[in-house]
Order: structure tokens, then sequence, then C-alpha cells
């Protein structure tokens, strides 16, 4: 089988994205991406994103992470495809989308930019204390799509991030589907430097787009941060999340930043 595809970056997070409206690979989308996000001996990436059909939204993404597991959504991921559909003709400079999380709003705003609406965040509970490696940790849990634990930390340049990371996406607290990590420096009052480490990835990646909503809703939520606010990542380019915050909680959050082709190519897997 050769497949089309092409290598795309958000912010330092990379996939390879594939449109797949003829449902050509779908029974084989797990072995796919563990297979094609190997770094060094395939393509490699972060994650793997099919576009599918969808009855009401231009397209559907479906995302599976470097270990063949599927998430209900990646926000870098949908920036992405976002931008891989207006690109290759999918859909136009706005667009809705669906993914396992929902149905998702995006708008291309100036060449290589891409806003995403993200799902209104839940599940939010500060200050947990969890005992790990002889310490006591205090997280802070949300789930933007996907759940994450926030942890800030004063030295985050040269914090064991992997270590760290690893134990806390496999804390008990977590089970049985785990939690992505994330390690923060609040830098002023609307900006945060952000590192991640990712569940289904199971390393530090360059960058997470729900991360990066997650650290801003809850240092906002304790009263460090107001929107908008910039997010520093590890690939350089920053992301910008928006919110409004009430009484209630979050709504009209969105998740802004570069999304760009990095190469088209072509892999030719074996029949056997």
């Amino acid at each position: 089988m050769t497949l089309e595809f092409a290598k795309m970056t958000g912010a330092g997070n990379d996939f390879i994205v594939v449109d797949d409206r003829a449902m050509a690979v779908q029974d084989d989308a797990r072995e796919l991406a563990k297979h094609l996000c190997r770094r060094r001996v395939s393509v490699g990436a972060d994650g793997l994103i099919l576009v599918v059909p969808s009855t009401r939204c231009d397209f559907r993404m479906r995302y599976l992470n470097a270990d063949g597991s599927e998430a209900d959504l990646c926000g870098n991921g949908g920036r992405c495809v976002a931008r891989f559909a207006r690109e290759f003709g999918i859909a136009g400079d706005s667009m809705t989308f669906e993914s396992r999380s929902g149905t998702h709003r995006a708008d291309i705003i100036d060449g290589e930019n891409v806003r995403l609406a993200m799902p209104d965040p839940r599940a939010m509970i500060l200050d947990v204390e969890l005992p790990l490696k002889g310490e006591r940790l205090t997280v802070h849990r949300i789930n933007t799509g996907v759940p994450h634990a926030v942890h800030e930390v004063e030295e985050l340049e040269d914090y064991p991030v992997a270590e760290f990371g690893r134990a806390i996406r496999e804390h008990n607290a977590f089970v049985p589907e785990g939690t992505n990590a994330d390690f923060i420096r609040v830098v002023d009052g609307s900006t945060i430097a952000l590192r991640t480490y990712e569940r289904g990835v199971e390393d530090e990646t360059l960058a997470c787009g729900t991360g990066a909503v997650a650290a801003s809703l809850i240092e906002a939520a304790r009263g460090r941060v107001t929107s908008p606010v910039s997010v520093l990542t590890r690939g350089g380019p920053t992301l910008v999340v928006e919110f409004f915050m009430s009484d209630m909680g979050f709504c009209n959050v969105t998740l802004t930043g570069e999304a760009r082709v990095v190469y088209r190519g072509t892999i030719t897997q074996s029949e056997d």
C-alpha cells in the first residue's frame, strides 16, 4: 500500500496527517500510527491524524498517539488538521470538524496561524497532594479534552520532566486512563512557560495544546494570570490561550498559534 501524507508541526508538536476520507486505513490505524511515528526508523511524529468523513461537519479528525492509543482530542493536532484541510481543499478558511471530544470550530487567521475553539474544561480540582518519589507534590487536575495534571516549579529549564512526568502519568490517583503532566512557571500576569510529558507519546514533547489550555485555566483559577495568556513552549513558537471566566467557570476557550506543513511525502508499506 502506498500512502500519501503531510508532515506538519504546531509549535513543535509534530504530526503525520493523512486524508483518509476513502476510509482505506481505518482498520489498520493503530498499527499504522505505531509504525509511522517511530523516530529514526520511520517518518517520526508525536501522533497520526486521519481526516475521515463527517455527516454534519467538514470532516472528522481521528487522532492516534505514537503508541497507537486513540485520544479524544489533541489541541495542536486540531490546529494542524485545520490548516491541512484548508491547504488541500477539504475546507475553507473557517470550518467545523468532529473529534471524539465533540465538535470544534477552527479559523485560519493569517497564513500559518490557526485559532481553534476548545471544549469547555471539566473536572477541575485544585491543590491535590500526591505522594511521589519521597515528596508530596501539589498538582491541579483539569480535563481540557484530555486529562492534565499541572504542577508549578521554580526552575523549569532544569526540571527532570521525563522522570517526574512519567511518575505522575502512572500514579494511582489517575488510574485507569492516566494523565498528561504539565510543569509550568508563571512568568507574569499574562505569560506562562510550559513543559509537558504527554500520555501516549510517553515522553516530553516540544509543545502541547491541551496542556497550554490546562495550565492557563488553572493559573487563571488561582488568580495568577488573566486572558489572553501567552504560553512559551520548548518548540519555540508561542501559543495564545483566550477564555472567559466567571463564577460559573470557563467558557469561550480558544487556542491560537502556528500550524504549518513541513513537507509532503509517500510511504510504501509491504502487504506481508
